[in-house]
């Protein structure tokens, strides 16, 4: 009887090996191949007749508001609205944001000679005069740009010098000049004339060195380092750092780019 059950079980054992290769083998064998046959477009418009799905808003509900509460915390104070210009050489705006990320970047490069961290156009917005939130800076600076430090050559940055003049002023720190029919006069970079046969350390942003907003002069430089600095953490520092001294933000016009 013994010997029977055994003879049983390794036939069955046999049998389920046969199934399963079988099965193996089909599976494999019979892949299916599908063509596309037809295809429908249909349009959702996002407008105020959408309806508001209640899901969704329960599981980002708590991240806004952490985030909303991180946003709307004060981080500094101005004395006067600093407001932005693309017809004036010089601007409240234009300097805060020149002088914050010089100041700041000296900290981490003190070679640097002068800075250029943004065009007229890269200020997205005025910082109103009272209380600065986190939120307003964003809103200044919505970019994810690094700071870097590019070596210039005398001749390259003549070039750059030439850009700012025919572009009637970009924000600036560390350096003065008078535009005269759009070409640059008088140019002093820190407190000296400009010497075309020397060198010099140029604090910008990535963007503005790859020639965005159709800047001169970035294109062979002798030497680039990333800070490891985005534009907008360094004024967001500047602010706290200012704050921090029992201080409040006092941007004014100095003459640094002045037209004829």
């Amino acid at each position: 009887m013994k010997s029977y059950l055994v003879g049983i079980n390794q036939l069955i054992l046999k049998r389920c090996y046969l199934l399963l290769i079988a099965g193996i083998m089909t599976l494999t064998a019979c892949r299916s191949h599908y063509t596309l046959v037809r295809s429908n477009r249909s349009e959702y418009p996002i407008d105020s007749n959408l309806k508001i799905d209640s899901g969704i808003i329960k599981t980002y509900a708590p991240y806004k508001k952490q985030l909303d509460l991180q946003m709307n915390g004060v981080i500094g104070h101005t004395t006067q609205e600093l407001t932005k210009s693309y017809d004036l050489p010089e601007t409240l705006l234009g300097n805060f944001f020149s002088d914050a990320v010089l100041t700041e970047g000296k900290k981490i490069d003190p070679s640097i000679d002068f800075s250029i961290p943004s065009t007229k156009g890269g200020l997205r917005n005025n910082l109103p005069k009272g209380d600065i939130h986190l939120s307003d800076v964003f809103e200044l600076m919505p970019f994810e740009n690094e700071l870097i430090v590019t070596q210039l050559s005398g001749a390259d940055v003549g070039t750059l010098i030439n850009y700012i003049a025919a572009s009637g002023g970009q924000p600036v720190a560390g350096i003065r000049l008078k535009i005269s029919e759009g070409r640059p006069q008088e140019v002093l970079i820190n407190g000296q004339p400009f010497n075309a046969s020397k060198a010099y350390y140029v604090l910008t942003s990535d963007y503005i060195a790859s020639g965005g907003d159709n800047s001169k002069g970035f294109g062979h430089p002798l030497a680039k380092k990333v800070l490891g600095l985005k534009v907008r953490d360094a004024l967001i520092n500047y602010i706290k750092n200012t704050t921090a001294s029992g201080k409040s933000i006092n941007a004014e016009l100095d003459g640094r780019i002045t037209k004829n």
